[in-house]
């Protein structure tokens, strides 16, 4: 008999529950996207951390590769032996590793080919033999790889009581409010943790100091994902004589570096371009040590930008729950406090009319609002017309500063940066910079396109964003003497905001549909291409003068024999007597003919000659361009200079492409 179905029973997530489940909307996909994240989101609370106390940002990232056996003995589990060897996924049948030793010969028979084509080394084909022999053998393991990542900054630190908190319970934090954030949800490092409890079951381990501090505060904890709380396995004191500040977090986490390596590596390249003026040192631990890296990113510069402000909410930007939670929560006693002290661009003359409008008394309780009242104020707010947000808030990375990180990261030929005008959407200012840049090193040729939201570079879905679309579909390249398929272009756009438009699960591109930032975008694109259409064209200039200098140069042997010959030949005639038809030599010419008899006038001399004059006139071609260029850039002014001494007189009149020279003369 079956049994009866039962109802259904109502069943309630925590927070942490929820991530975890839907860990892909916090950028953990997968162990590769999960180690690029991880590193990622500690890396960007270091950065807040320091530059919250105004504090350069020196950055040390470390990523140690842990085996399979190894995280067993950290776990303390006993790693036994195989008794059958068929319950595992890496069994090989008989069959299957005839199959598998075919296609890798086949494919070292083509490897071989290819370095015979190539005309490549023995060496350079016998590494190329190693690293297929490495993949294979990384394919056939089963075994997981593990990554100890450990993050150390020197910023503000945290207290000794916050850190379970801060750390073990998700959406508590302090970066909530209308403020400028690098986080995308709030979840910073806690995020992290779920993904180490999931895939290692392994505590992560927290070192932590104030500023002034006596002690550092010590940490081994893990999150409890069914009830959303911290789980303290150990909590000490350490003593602090040296003075250090700021945290260190130790996590052990499932990944994959081999597939994430250049990911971790342009993100960390990309943030320093973003942050000139912090250090970020990264090193890479691989169990075998010839696979180790090394990375430091070196500081540039000390000037840092002013750190975002907390902002009050603009009327435009408003709901109906976020009014009742402010009107429940102010303490303003007046409907006028109220409007004019918990919303920006609200003045109290302003906020005595919303509440006329409203047929409300202006001394009315903001408690005592009925929530026919509320509906009431959210549709006025949202129909008035208020100032927009100055945008005094945002903190952008500067024209310097993106230039300076280009400079450093990618040593291009030129850059031109610009920075817009502040914009808003909904209610929300946001600022929009870029720069463009030609040449450089590690740049493809055509458009390389680096985009940032709120300081922090965006990797992934990139086609979709509106950075991406605007420089390919919206800029006509050609205009600025730009080819974009053959020029090395690198394309860098940065959007501050109190809230991006995020798209997409992940929140990795932003929205192409909203008209605001998409005009901002191509105005600040084109902006940067018309300061390189005059470099480009300078440059193009002197490159055709190079060129013709060369073209002249390189005939100089020829031109200077073939008149030496005909010289010469003038001369013979001279001297065989006068002719009734030959043409008769002007004083100029017969000295020349009379140079070449007397052995004066060589072939070398004429050689040397031409080369003065082709310099002369490459000279002359230059001033010219410089000078149409200064008239072209300058207004043209008086200029006079102080005569030696009272008594003098004006000479003759030099005229010229600029202007009129008249010479004085002492009398």
């Amino acid at each position: 008999m079956a049994p009866k179905p039962k109802g259904d029973v109502l069943q309630q997530k925590s927070p942490a529950e929820f991530f975890a489940d839907n860990r892909t909307i916090a950028g953990f996909d997968n162990p590769g996207k999960c180690l690029y994240t991880t590193i990622r989101e500690l890396v960007e609370n270091a950065l807040d951390a320091a530059e919250s106390i105004s504090q350069l940002p020196d950055i040390d990232i470390t990523v140690e590769e842990i085996s399979q056996q190894r995280l067993n003995r950290m776990r303390g589990v006993t790693n036994h032996d195989r008794i059958d060897e068929e319950l595992y996924q890496d069994y090989e049948t008989e069959g299957a590793k005839q199959k598998r030793l075919a296609r890798e010969a086949k494919e070292l028979e083509r490897l071989e080919k290819q370095a015979a084509k190539r005309g490549d080394s023995a060496a350079a084909l016998e590494a190329k033999k190693k690293e297929l022999e490495a993949r294979r053998a990384a394919a056939s393991r089963a075994e997981k790889v593990y990554f100890r990542v450990t993050v150390r900054d020197n910023g503000m630190g945290m207290s000794h009581k916050d850190i379970p908190d801060m750390l073990g319970r998700v959406l508590s934090g302090t970066k909530y409010g209308v403020k400028q954030t690098r986080g995308k949800f709030g979840l910073g490092a806690k995020m992290a943790l779920i993904w180490s409890k999931m895939s290692t079951g392994l505590p992560i381990e927290v070192t932590s100091a104030r500023r002034g501090a006596a002690s550092r505060s010590y940490y081994k904890l893990d999150l409890d994902i069914q009830r959303n709380q911290p789980n303290v396995h150990e909590s000490r004191l350490l003593d602090n004589s040296d003075g250090w500040h700021g945290a260190e977090l130790s996590v052990v986490i499932a990944g994959n570096w081999q597939y994430y390596r250049a990911k971790v590596l342009k993100y960390l390249q990309q943030i320093a371009v973003i942050t000139p003026y912090a250090e970020f040192r990264f090193a890479f631990k691989a169990e075998d040590e010839k696979s180790s890296i090394a990375v430091t990113f070196a500081r540039r510069t000390s000037t840092m930008p002013q750190p975002p402000k907390a902002t009050k909410h603009h009327p435009s930007s408003v709901d109906l729950e976020l009014i009742k939670r402010l009107a429940s929560s102010t303490p303003s006693s007046t409907l006028t406090s109220f409007l004019s002290k918990e919303f920006d661009c609200i003045s109290r003359d302003l906020a005595d009319k919303i509440a006329l409008e409203m047929r409300c008394d202006p001394a009315t309780s903001p408690a005592e609002l009925t929530s026919k009242q509320i509906v009431a104020m959210h549709d006025l707010l949202h129909q008035v017309r208020f100032s927009n947000p100055d945008g005094s808030h945002l903190s952008p990375a500067g024209e310097y500063n993106l230039r300076l990180g280009i400079m450093k990261e990618l040593r291009p030929e030129m850059v031109a940066t610009h920075q817009g005008a502040v914009g808003v959407h909904e209610g929300h200012a946001f600022v929009v910079e870029a720069a463009i840049s030609v040449g450089g090193r590690n740049i493809k040729p055509g458009l390389n396109i680096y985009r940032f939201a709120n300081r922090i570079p965006l990797l992934f879905e990139g086609g979709s964003d509106v950075i991406t679309r605007t420089a390919l579909k919206r800029i006509n390249w050609s205009a600025y003497k730009i080819n974009a398929s053959t020029d090395k272009v690198g394309v860098f756009v940065s959007l501050v905001s109190t809230k991006i438009p995020f798209k997409g699960a992940g929140k990795e591109y932003i929205a192409d549909d909203v008209e605001e930032i998409q005009g901002a975008v191509r105005t600040a694109i084109q902006q940067c291409c018309v300061q390189l259409k005059s470099k480009i064209a300078k440059q193009q200039a002197a490159r055709e003068q190079r060129q013709r200098k060369k073209n002249l140069t390189k005939y100089i042997p020829n031109v200077a024999a073939a008149l030496y010959t005909v010289l010469q030949a003038v001369a013979a005639r001279r001297e065989e007597g006068p002719a009734a038809k030959r043409r008769r030599l002007d004083v100029e010419e017969q000295l020349v003919v009379a140079g070449v008899q007397r052995g004066e006038v060589t072939e070398a001399r004429l050689a040397a000659k031409l080369s003065e004059h082709v310099e002369q006139i490459d000279v002359d071609m230059a001033l010219e361009y410089q000078l149409q260029q200064g008239i072209a850039d300058t207004a043209k002014v008086d200029a006079c200079l102080m005569p030696a001494s009272a008594r003098h007189g004006y000479g003759p009149e030099a005229h010229c492409a600029v202007g009129v020279i008249r010479m004085l003369q002492e009398l």
